[in-house]
């Protein structure tokens, strides 16, 4: 009994943390102002040439947001994305990548 409690304990917790990191990156999302060019959940940005993010693998969109910051990841929207993503801390990186993986069409 105290073994079932436990386990249910900690998926709980699990759950929450999941949920609060799905919010966090919604919220930063918006924050740090992907919406603009991206829409609303990544799937409708406002340009053809603006990729649909939405979606995407979290490891996908996670790796593509270092590319830019680092400059790795060069194109013709690099500068714009790079003067963001200059400004977005790893964590936040993640937080934003995992909410973007869950925002299916």
């Amino acid at each position: 009994m105290k073994i079932t409690c436990i386990i249910a304990l900690a998926a709980l917790v699990a759950s929450s943390i999941n949920n609060m990191a799905l919010a966090d990156g919604a919220s930063l999302y918006v924050e740090k102002n992907c919406i603009a060019c991206h829409g609303a959940n990544g799937n409708k940005p406002v340009m053809d040439a603006y990729p649909r993010i939405g979606g995407q693998s979290e490891i996908y969109l996670l790796m593509q947001m270092k590319d830019i910051k680092t400059g790795t990841r060069n194109n013709n929207h690099a500068l714009a994305m790079k003067n963001i993503m200059n400004n977005v801390p790893d964590e936040d990186m993640a937080a934003i990548a995992s909410w973007l993986s869950r925002q299916i069409q």
